[in-house]
């Protein structure tokens, strides 16, 4: 896999003013960024989110999922704490794409759940990658992390690459009554942990 750091640049957002970094991904022929905020230096693990895209949730304030109230409440966090990181990766619908994700609403409208709707489209249940994550951690000098997640593959995927979790730290937000089954379906068929 080939990866290249583009620029760094400063963004402000209601939080804070945080560093946006930009990387690209050549060979998948997509583009990724990390949120950093305040010093990031070795001194201690940083709080850290790994934040799959979600068009849908983040940008359209849907109520199927909880991912934009996980990217708030990660942005939040954060800027309370002084230090942290957000590596933000354009994987859409756990990797599907939006075009397929929203195939994949309308058989979730007709009684599927998010595992089945993606399997009967012909796609695994989570098709993501994070190895993007070991480039961009490395280039920004980060090595250990406490990570907001409640996904078991994630902290194995910076474990393999010999990025230290110090602490997993449950981030569960954004429960409503249109994202119960949702989250049920995350917890019993993908693993992750709800509590």
């Amino acid at each position: 896999m080939q990866y290249k750091f583009v620029s760094s640049a400063k963004l402000p957002t209601r939080w804070g003013t945080f560093m946006i970094h930009g990387f690209e991904d050549i060979d998948a022929e997509k583009e990724h960024i990390a949120l950093t905020y305040g010093n990031y230096d070795e001194s201690s693990p940083l709080l850290a989110r790994i934040h799959s895209e979600c068009l849908t949730g983040d940008a359209l304030f849907s109520l199927r999922c909880d991912c934009g109230p996980q990217l708030a409440a990660a942005m939040e966090k954060i800027t309370k704490e002084g230090r942290g990181i957000i590596l933000y990766l354009r994987q859409e619908g756990r990797g599907i794409g939006l075009l397929n994700k929203i195939k994949a609403y309308q058989l979730q409208d007709q009684g599927a759940d998010t595992v089945q709707a993606n399997e009967q489209l012909g796609f695994s249940a989570d098709q993501r990658s994070y190895e993007i994550c070991q480039f961009m951690l490395n280039h920004l000098g980060i090595n250990a992390v406490k990570l907001l997640t409640n996904n078991p593959r994630k902290v194995a995927a910076l474990e393999s690459f010999g990025v230290t979790v110090a602490e997993r730290i449950p981030h569960q937000v954004g429960k409503n009554d249109h994202n119960e089954s949702y989250l049920d379906t995350k917890q019993n068929k993908l693993g992750h942990w709800m509590g």
